[in-house]
Protein backbone atom coordinates (compact mmCIF):
# COMPACT_ATOMS: atom_id res chain seq x y z
CA UNK A 1 0.00 0.00 0.00
CA UNK A 2 1.31 3.45 -0.90
CA UNK A 3 -0.85 5.72 1.22
CA UNK A 4 -4.49 6.46 1.98
CA UNK A 5 -6.52 9.62 1.42
CA UNK A 6 -9.87 10.57 2.91
CA UNK A 7 -11.97 12.64 0.50
CA UNK A 8 -14.26 15.15 2.25
CA UNK A 9 -16.42 18.03 1.11
CA UNK A 10 -19.89 19.52 1.25
CA UNK A 11 -22.74 17.84 -0.65
CA UNK A 12 -22.71 18.16 -4.44
CA UNK A 13 -19.23 19.59 -4.92
CA UNK A 14 -18.22 16.71 -7.21
CA UNK A 15 -16.66 14.57 -4.51
CA UNK A 16 -18.22 11.26 -5.50
CA UNK A 17 -17.84 12.03 -9.19
CA UNK A 18 -14.13 12.48 -8.54
CA UNK A 19 -14.03 9.26 -6.51
CA UNK A 20 -15.74 7.42 -9.38
CA UNK A 21 -13.14 8.73 -11.78
CA UNK A 22 -10.20 7.90 -9.53
CA UNK A 23 -11.29 4.38 -8.75
CA UNK A 24 -13.63 3.54 -11.63
CA UNK A 25 -15.80 2.10 -8.88
CA UNK A 26 -19.19 3.21 -10.18
CA UNK A 27 -20.19 4.72 -6.85
CA UNK A 28 -23.58 6.46 -6.74
CA UNK A 29 -23.34 10.13 -7.67
CA UNK A 30 -26.64 11.98 -7.70
CA UNK A 31 -27.94 15.51 -7.55
CA UNK A 32 -29.11 15.50 -3.94
CA UNK A 33 -27.40 15.70 -0.53
CA UNK A 34 -26.24 12.56 1.28
CA UNK A 35 -26.22 10.36 -1.79
CA UNK A 36 -23.02 8.91 -0.31
CA UNK A 37 -24.11 7.20 2.91
CA UNK A 38 -21.61 4.49 3.72
CA UNK A 39 -17.94 5.29 3.13
CA UNK A 40 -16.72 4.07 -0.24
CA UNK A 41 -13.21 2.67 -0.42
CA UNK A 42 -11.25 2.28 -3.63
CA UNK A 43 -7.71 1.06 -4.32
CA UNK A 44 -5.96 2.81 -7.20
CA UNK A 45 -2.74 1.72 -8.90
CA UNK A 46 -0.18 4.52 -8.89
CA UNK A 47 0.71 5.38 -12.50
CA UNK A 48 4.50 5.37 -12.86
CA UNK A 49 6.17 5.22 -16.26
CA UNK A 50 9.41 4.11 -14.59
CA UNK A 51 7.79 0.85 -13.49
CA UNK A 52 6.52 0.12 -17.00
CA UNK A 53 9.93 0.88 -18.51
CA UNK A 54 11.76 -1.40 -16.08
CA UNK A 55 9.25 -4.19 -16.68
CA UNK A 56 9.83 -4.03 -20.43
CA UNK A 57 13.61 -4.05 -20.04
CA UNK A 58 13.65 -7.18 -17.86
CA UNK A 59 10.69 -8.75 -19.71
CA UNK A 60 8.79 -9.16 -16.45
CA UNK A 61 5.98 -11.71 -16.41
CA UNK A 62 4.22 -9.78 -13.65
CA UNK A 63 4.11 -6.03 -13.02
CA UNK A 64 2.90 -4.79 -9.63
CA UNK A 65 2.44 -1.07 -9.02
CA UNK A 66 2.19 0.52 -5.61
CA UNK A 67 -1.29 1.73 -4.70
CA UNK A 68 -3.30 4.53 -3.13
CA UNK A 69 -6.44 3.97 -1.11
CA UNK A 70 -9.21 6.57 -1.40
CA UNK A 71 -11.99 6.77 1.18
CA UNK A 72 -15.02 8.82 0.11
CA UNK A 73 -17.34 9.82 2.96
CA UNK A 74 -20.76 11.46 2.98
CA UNK A 75 -20.99 15.17 2.20
CA UNK A 76 -20.50 17.18 5.36
CA UNK A 77 -22.83 19.95 6.45
CA UNK A 78 -22.49 22.61 9.09
CA UNK A 79 -23.12 20.89 12.41
CA UNK A 80 -22.02 17.45 11.23
CA UNK A 81 -19.79 17.04 14.29
CA UNK A 82 -22.90 17.45 16.47
CA UNK A 83 -24.96 15.03 14.41
CA UNK A 84 -26.43 17.28 11.71
CA UNK A 85 -27.05 15.75 8.32
CA UNK A 86 -26.06 12.13 8.72
CA UNK A 87 -24.06 12.86 11.84
CA UNK A 88 -20.42 12.74 12.78
CA UNK A 89 -20.22 8.98 12.23
CA UNK A 90 -18.71 9.80 8.85
CA UNK A 91 -15.87 11.81 10.35
CA UNK A 92 -14.67 8.69 12.14
CA UNK A 93 -14.25 6.96 8.77
CA UNK A 94 -11.26 9.12 7.92
CA UNK A 95 -9.47 8.87 11.26
CA UNK A 96 -7.03 6.26 9.99
CA UNK A 97 -6.15 7.81 6.62
CA UNK A 98 -2.72 9.34 6.02
CA UNK A 99 -3.95 12.57 4.42
CA UNK A 100 -7.19 14.46 3.91
CA UNK A 101 -8.31 15.72 0.50
CA UNK A 102 -10.85 18.53 0.77
CA UNK A 103 -12.86 19.00 -2.42
CA UNK A 104 -14.42 22.42 -2.99
CA UNK A 105 -16.51 23.62 -5.88
CA UNK A 106 -15.54 26.41 -8.24
CA UNK A 107 -17.96 25.66 -11.06
CA UNK A 108 -21.36 27.26 -11.61
CA UNK A 109 -24.24 24.96 -12.54
CA UNK A 110 -27.83 25.87 -11.75
CA UNK A 111 -28.83 22.25 -12.30
CA UNK A 112 -26.54 20.97 -9.51
CA UNK A 113 -27.85 21.82 -6.04
CA UNK A 114 -25.46 23.49 -3.59
CA UNK A 115 -25.86 25.13 -0.17
CA UNK A 116 -25.89 28.60 -1.71
CA UNK A 117 -23.82 30.59 -4.16
CA UNK A 118 -20.47 29.10 -5.13
CA UNK A 119 -18.05 30.11 -2.38
CA UNK A 120 -15.05 27.79 -1.87
CA UNK A 121 -13.74 29.81 1.09
CA UNK A 122 -17.01 29.36 2.99
CA UNK A 123 -16.99 25.68 2.08
CA UNK A 124 -13.43 25.21 3.37
CA UNK A 125 -14.25 26.97 6.62
CA UNK A 126 -17.30 24.77 7.19
CA UNK A 127 -15.31 21.61 6.52
CA UNK A 128 -12.40 22.61 8.75
CA UNK A 129 -14.62 23.74 11.62
CA UNK A 130 -16.39 20.37 11.57
CA UNK A 131 -13.02 18.60 11.64
CA UNK A 132 -11.93 20.87 14.51
CA UNK A 133 -15.14 20.18 16.44
CA UNK A 134 -14.53 16.44 16.03
CA UNK A 135 -10.96 16.86 17.34
CA UNK A 136 -12.26 18.89 20.30
CA UNK A 137 -14.65 16.07 21.12
CA UNK A 138 -11.75 13.60 21.01
CA UNK A 139 -9.60 15.86 23.21
CA UNK A 140 -12.37 16.18 25.79
CA UNK A 141 -12.71 12.40 25.95
CA UNK A 142 -8.96 11.97 26.43
CA UNK A 143 -8.77 14.71 29.07
CA UNK A 144 -11.59 13.14 31.05
CA UNK A 145 -9.39 10.06 31.53
CA UNK A 146 -5.92 11.59 31.68
CA UNK A 147 -6.79 14.41 34.08
CA UNK A 148 -7.67 11.88 36.79
CA UNK A 149 -4.29 10.21 36.31
CA UNK A 150 -2.52 13.57 36.34
CA UNK A 151 -4.15 14.53 39.64
CA UNK A 152 -2.99 11.21 41.05
CA UNK A 153 0.61 12.24 40.33
CA UNK A 154 1.26 10.53 37.01
CA UNK A 155 3.91 12.79 35.42
CA UNK A 156 3.38 11.44 31.92
CA UNK A 157 -0.33 12.17 32.19
CA UNK A 158 0.42 15.65 33.56
CA UNK A 159 2.56 16.47 30.50
CA UNK A 160 -0.09 15.09 28.17
CA UNK A 161 -2.89 17.07 29.83
CA UNK A 162 -0.83 20.27 29.57
CA UNK A 163 -0.20 19.61 25.87
CA UNK A 164 -3.82 18.78 25.09
CA UNK A 165 -5.09 21.84 26.94
CA UNK A 166 -2.74 24.00 24.85
CA UNK A 167 -3.91 22.34 21.64
CA UNK A 168 -7.55 22.67 22.69
CA UNK A 169 -7.15 26.39 23.33
CA UNK A 170 -5.42 26.90 19.96
CA UNK A 171 -7.86 24.99 17.75
CA UNK A 172 -10.82 26.70 19.44
CA UNK A 173 -9.49 29.79 17.65
CA UNK A 174 -9.79 28.01 14.30
CA UNK A 175 -6.20 26.80 13.92
CA UNK A 176 -5.48 23.31 12.59
CA UNK A 177 -3.40 20.99 14.78
CA UNK A 178 -0.98 20.35 11.91
CA UNK A 179 0.01 24.02 12.01
CA UNK A 180 0.72 24.14 15.76
CA UNK A 181 4.48 24.11 16.54
CA UNK A 182 5.26 20.89 18.41
CA UNK A 183 8.41 19.21 19.64
CA UNK A 184 9.25 15.73 18.35
CA UNK A 185 8.02 14.25 21.64
CA UNK A 186 4.78 16.24 21.52
CA UNK A 187 4.18 15.23 17.91
CA UNK A 188 4.56 11.58 18.86
CA UNK A 189 1.82 12.00 21.48
CA UNK A 190 -0.45 13.83 19.04
CA UNK A 191 0.08 11.31 16.22
CA UNK A 192 -1.06 8.46 18.46
CA UNK A 193 -4.56 9.96 18.65
CA UNK A 194 -4.99 10.40 14.88
CA UNK A 195 -6.55 13.85 15.14
CA UNK A 196 -8.24 14.86 11.90
CA UNK A 197 -6.73 18.34 11.67
CA UNK A 198 -3.25 17.00 12.39
CA UNK A 199 -3.20 15.19 9.05
CA UNK A 200 -1.53 16.62 5.93
CA UNK A 201 -4.09 18.52 3.87
CA UNK A 202 -4.58 18.77 0.11
CA UNK A 203 -7.24 21.07 -1.32
CA UNK A 204 -8.80 20.07 -4.64
CA UNK A 205 -10.54 22.84 -6.56
CA UNK A 206 -13.18 21.26 -8.78
CA UNK A 207 -13.37 23.61 -11.76
CA UNK A 208 -15.55 23.70 -14.85
CA UNK A 209 -14.26 21.67 -17.78
CA UNK A 210 -14.25 24.94 -19.73
CA UNK A 211 -11.79 26.46 -17.23
CA UNK A 212 -9.44 23.52 -16.89
CA UNK A 213 -6.54 25.45 -18.45
CA UNK A 214 -7.60 28.98 -17.42
CA UNK A 215 -8.75 28.48 -13.81
CA UNK A 216 -5.95 30.69 -12.45
CA UNK A 217 -7.77 33.67 -13.99
CA UNK A 218 -10.85 32.89 -11.91
CA UNK A 219 -11.01 35.33 -8.93
CA UNK A 220 -12.44 32.54 -6.78
CA UNK A 221 -9.36 30.43 -7.41
CA UNK A 222 -7.06 33.29 -6.42
CA UNK A 223 -8.94 33.66 -3.13
CA UNK A 224 -8.84 29.91 -2.59
CA UNK A 225 -5.10 29.81 -3.24
CA UNK A 226 -4.56 32.55 -0.67
CA UNK A 227 -6.67 30.63 1.85
CA UNK A 228 -4.70 27.45 1.16
CA UNK A 229 -1.50 29.36 1.89
CA UNK A 230 -2.83 30.46 5.30
CA UNK A 231 -3.74 26.84 6.04
CA UNK A 232 -0.28 25.71 4.87
CA UNK A 233 -1.99 23.33 2.48
CA UNK A 234 -1.17 22.31 -1.07
CA UNK A 235 -3.80 22.93 -3.74
CA UNK A 236 -4.50 21.48 -7.17
CA UNK A 237 -7.27 22.25 -9.66
CA UNK A 238 -9.00 19.63 -11.74
CA UNK A 239 -12.34 18.96 -13.35
CA UNK A 240 -14.10 15.96 -11.86
CA UNK A 241 -16.22 15.79 -14.99
CA UNK A 242 -13.13 15.52 -17.21
CA UNK A 243 -11.62 12.94 -14.87
CA UNK A 244 -14.83 10.92 -15.16
CA UNK A 245 -14.62 11.05 -18.96
CA UNK A 246 -10.95 10.03 -18.90
CA UNK A 247 -11.75 7.04 -16.72
CA UNK A 248 -14.09 5.71 -19.39
CA UNK A 249 -11.41 5.74 -22.12
CA UNK A 250 -8.64 3.26 -22.79
CA UNK A 251 -5.11 4.55 -21.99
CA UNK A 252 -4.27 5.58 -25.57
CA UNK A 253 -7.55 7.47 -26.00
CA UNK A 254 -7.16 9.10 -22.59
CA UNK A 255 -3.66 10.28 -23.49
CA UNK A 256 -4.95 11.79 -26.73
CA UNK A 257 -7.86 13.45 -24.94
CA UNK A 258 -5.47 15.04 -22.43
CA UNK A 259 -3.38 16.32 -25.32
CA UNK A 260 -6.45 17.85 -26.96
CA UNK A 261 -7.29 19.58 -23.68
CA UNK A 262 -3.78 20.98 -23.39
CA UNK A 263 -2.95 18.91 -20.30
CA UNK A 264 0.17 16.87 -19.66
CA UNK A 265 -1.17 14.76 -16.79
CA UNK A 266 -4.56 13.69 -15.52
CA UNK A 267 -5.94 15.00 -12.25
CA UNK A 268 -5.38 11.56 -10.72
CA UNK A 269 -1.68 11.65 -11.54
CA UNK A 270 -1.29 15.17 -10.16
CA UNK A 271 -3.25 14.28 -7.04
CA UNK A 272 -1.00 11.30 -6.37
CA UNK A 273 2.16 13.33 -6.97
CA UNK A 274 0.93 15.92 -4.44
CA UNK A 275 0.01 13.14 -2.03
CA UNK A 276 3.55 11.78 -2.15
CA UNK A 277 4.90 15.29 -1.68
CA UNK A 278 2.87 16.27 1.39
CA UNK A 279 3.47 12.89 3.03
CA UNK A 280 7.19 12.83 2.22
CA UNK A 281 7.07 9.52 0.34
CA UNK A 282 9.35 8.05 -2.31
CA UNK A 283 9.29 4.97 -4.57
CA UNK A 284 11.90 2.27 -5.06
CA UNK A 285 11.78 -0.74 -7.36
CA UNK A 286 12.61 -4.42 -7.54
CA UNK A 287 13.12 -5.55 -11.14
CA UNK A 288 13.18 -9.17 -12.22
CA UNK A 289 11.81 -11.41 -14.91
CA UNK A 290 9.40 -13.10 -12.49
CA UNK A 291 8.05 -9.80 -11.14
CA UNK A 292 8.88 -6.12 -11.35
CA UNK A 293 7.35 -4.08 -8.57
CA UNK A 294 7.14 -0.57 -7.12
CA UNK A 295 7.32 0.03 -3.37
CA UNK A 296 6.43 3.14 -1.36
CA UNK A 297 8.41 4.24 1.71
CA UNK A 298 8.88 7.47 3.69
CA UNK A 299 11.76 9.63 2.53
CA UNK A 300 14.72 8.98 4.83
CA UNK A 301 14.06 5.25 5.20
CA UNK A 302 17.20 3.15 5.59
CA UNK A 303 17.90 0.02 3.56
CA UNK A 304 16.93 -2.63 6.17
CA UNK A 305 13.56 -0.98 6.85
CA UNK A 306 12.91 -0.66 3.12
CA UNK A 307 13.68 -4.36 2.76
CA UNK A 308 11.16 -4.99 5.53
CA UNK A 309 8.45 -3.44 3.38
CA UNK A 310 9.06 -6.25 0.88
CA UNK A 311 9.12 -8.94 3.59
CA UNK A 312 9.80 -8.87 7.32
CA UNK A 313 12.38 -11.67 6.96
CA UNK A 314 14.45 -9.44 4.70
CA UNK A 315 14.73 -6.80 7.41
CA UNK A 316 15.57 -9.33 10.13
CA UNK A 317 18.27 -11.02 8.07
CA UNK A 318 19.42 -7.96 6.10
CA UNK A 319 23.01 -8.17 4.84
CA UNK A 320 23.22 -5.56 2.08
CA UNK A 321 21.48 -4.07 -0.95
CA UNK A 322 22.70 -4.13 -4.50
CA UNK A 323 21.62 -0.73 -5.79
CA UNK A 324 21.46 1.12 -9.08
CA UNK A 325 19.62 4.28 -10.02
CA UNK A 326 16.64 4.09 -12.34
CA UNK A 327 18.52 6.25 -14.86
CA UNK A 328 21.52 3.88 -14.94
CA UNK A 329 19.26 0.86 -15.29
CA UNK A 330 17.48 2.38 -18.27
CA UNK A 331 20.76 3.51 -19.84
CA UNK A 332 22.36 0.04 -19.70
CA UNK A 333 19.23 -2.11 -19.90
CA UNK A 334 19.93 -5.11 -17.67
CA UNK A 335 21.46 -6.33 -14.42
CA UNK A 336 24.10 -8.21 -16.44
CA UNK A 337 25.22 -5.09 -18.30
CA UNK A 338 25.34 -3.12 -15.06
CA UNK A 339 27.49 -5.80 -13.42
CA UNK A 340 29.87 -5.85 -16.39
CA UNK A 341 30.37 -2.11 -16.08
CA UNK A 342 30.72 -2.20 -12.28
CA UNK A 343 27.78 0.12 -11.77
CA UNK A 344 26.02 -1.84 -9.05
CA UNK A 345 26.68 -0.32 -5.62
CA UNK A 346 26.79 -2.40 -2.45
CA UNK A 347 25.00 -0.55 0.33
CA UNK A 348 24.78 -1.55 3.99
CA UNK A 349 22.49 -0.95 6.94
CA UNK A 350 23.09 2.81 7.10
CA UNK A 351 22.21 3.50 3.48
CA UNK A 352 19.31 5.93 3.07
CA UNK A 353 17.09 4.92 0.18
CA UNK A 354 16.66 7.34 -2.72
CA UNK A 355 13.66 7.83 -4.99
CA UNK A 356 14.05 5.63 -8.06
CA UNK A 357 16.51 3.16 -6.55
CA UNK A 358 16.37 -0.28 -8.16
CA UNK A 359 17.54 -2.89 -5.67
CA UNK A 360 18.30 -6.53 -4.97
CA UNK A 361 18.16 -7.37 -1.27
CA UNK A 362 20.71 -9.84 0.08
CA UNK A 363 19.65 -11.39 3.38
CA UNK A 364 20.09 -14.49 5.49
CA UNK A 365 17.17 -16.66 6.57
Amino acid sequence: MGFSCGIVGLPNVGKSTLFNALTRAGVASSNYPFCTIDPNVGIVAVPDERLDTLAKLVEAKKVTPTTVQFVDIAGLVKGASQGEGLGNQFLSHIREVDAIVQVVRLFEDKDVIHIGEVDPIRDLEIINMELIFKDLETIENILAKRTKMAKAGNKEAQQEVELLERIKSTIQEGELIKNIPLTAEEKKIVDAYQFLTAKPLLIVANVSEKEITTYEKNPLYAKLKAKADTLKADIIALSAKIEQELSELDPAEAKEYLKDLGLEKSGLERLIVEGYKILGLITFFTAGEKETRAWTIPNGTKAPQAAGVIHSDMEKGFIRDEVVSYEDFVKHGSWAALRDKGLIRLEGKDYVMQDGDVIIVRFSV
